[in-house]
């Protein structure tokens, strides 16, 4: 799966193959109606939303699963739907209850706990490919904040690497950063 930003398209003359999945993250995203105008412009597109919840650093816009669910509803080219800081099932059993199932639910992994329960957050996914989302920096982040050694980081992503690995489950992680010196807003960190 290749997954870009949305932005990148909007902003760049840029090809891509057609397989491309376009990632709108809804903590950079202003308001419903911007979320809604993005999707609208690309009707023939495939998007990966991903929804931060308990995000702490900026920007930190936030929408609840109740306001989220009409758009999933009527926008049948979001494919998939990921939920920031999965640590077991019970975090997913909202979004296995509500919605559509022509979206893959697809659970973040951001801390060790998340790690150790992967199994278990795994095997409460419904659809047949599953796929996860690793954040390497909030697991860092995270083993920091646990007051963990450091040097633990390679040990938990090699075993997220080995069990995804072994249960043909796709593991999506940060492949390099594009960086332009032609961002001329002063912020997107606040509504």
């Amino acid at each position: 799966m290749l997954l870009i930003s949305q932005n990148i398209k909007n902003h760049y003359n840029l090809e891509f193959p057609d397989d491309v999945i376009l990632r709108i993250n809804l903590a950079w995203c202003n308001s419903l109606e911007e979320l809604k105008e993005k999707l609208s412009n690309e009707k023939n597109g495939k998007f990966f939303l991903d929804l931060p919840q308990g995000r702490i650093k900026p920007p930190n816009n936030k929408y609840s699963l109740e306001e989220m669910i009409p758009i999933l509803e009527s926008n049948k080219q979001i494919k998939y739907f990921a939920v920031s800081n999965i640590e077991n099932k019970n975090d997913l059993q909202p979004f296995l209850d509500k919605l559509p199932d022509h979206i893959n639910i697809v659970p973040k992994i951001e801390s060790p706990n998340a790690i150790l329960n992967i199994k278990e957050i795994c095997n409460a996914l419904k659809t047949e490919k599953k796929v996860v989302m690793l954040d390497h920096d909030d697991l860092f982040s995270s083993i920091i904040r646990n007051n963990e050694d450091k040097n633990s980081f390679q040990k938990y992503v090699r075993k997220l690497i080995d069990f995804c690995e072994k249960e043909n489950i796709s593991l999506l992680r940060t492949v390099g950063v594009m960086f332009s010196d032609d961002e001329k807003r002063t912020t997107q960190y606040e509504k």
